[in-house]
């Protein structure tokens, strides 16, 4: 069987890098209200104040780094590609700092924030600057409709289909820098155990579905995913 690793990251994977987690003690959304800054009825009710969220956010992303352990996922990509397997990195973070490491076969579930959506007609488009509600869309010439290509609270994440046809094939699955708390990543472990897969979980902490992990290492991310990623490409292709 040709070996298949499909590796999701969290949050926790980018706190070294200055980006701010979402569900812990000190996370963002204990700091803001969720409903009115990343819904779409908050964006309805209030897109000024949405747009300025994802500004300031967009300019701390601009600011940041990728770490160590976005490089060591990188590497190991190239690595496990070279050596004929599969591989795809699911990524919870709107960040592009798994990009900017060198991570090519990836698929952002919820959105990236250095790009732009027309909530009228669709389009795409990079953005690097403030986002404002009097901005016209370049495709379709109307304004107010532009918005943060990021996935909201109801709305449905990106990539599903795929991410679980990798899921029931694989043969190795970790779960990186992700508090297993929120569906449906929360059942990805699950998935793959029953496609047979060695399952890991890498985080500072067990997370709430640490019960479907067969491995797991715990710290920061860039101590423990390097470490992880030495290992795991020296058994899956031992001769």
């Amino acid at each position: 069987m040709t070996p298949s690793l499909l590796i999701l990251t969290g949050a926790g994977i980018s706190a070294e890098s200055g980006l701010g987690t979402f569900r812990d003690t000190d996370g963002i959304w204990s700091k803001f209200d969720w409903q009115k800054l990343a819904s779409p009825e908050g964006f309805a009710e209030d897109p000024v104040a949405v747009h300025d969220f994802y500004n300031a956010r967009r300019a701390g992303l601009l600011d940041a780094r990728p770490n160590a352990a976005h490089a060591a996922l990188a590497t190991l990509e190239a690595a496990w590609v070279r050596s004929g397997g599969e591989f795809l990195l699911v990524t919870q973070n709107i960040d592009d700092l798994h990009g900017r490491a060198g991570s090519e076969r990836m698929i952002h579930m919820h959105g990236e924030l250095l790009r732009a959506r027309c909530a009228m007609c669709g389009d795409l488009t990079d953005c690097r600057t403030d986002l404002a509600i009097d901005m016209a869309c370049a495709a379709c010439g109307r304004d107010g409709g532009l918005r943060p290509h990021v996935v909201w609270f109801g709305e449905m994440p990106l990539g599903m289909e795929e991410i679980y046809e990798r899921l029931s094939s694989v043969t190795h699955f970790a779960a990186i820098g992700t508090s297993g708390s929120v569906w449906p990543t929360a059942g990805f472990a699950e998935e793959a155990g029953r496609a047979g897969a060695i399952t890991y979980e890498i985080s500072m902490a067990a997370g709430e579905s640490g019960h479907n992990f067969q491995h797991a290492e715990y710290g920061p991310a860039t101590q423990t995913v390097p470490a992880w990623c030495e290992a795991v490409i020296a058994e899956a292709f031992a001769a």
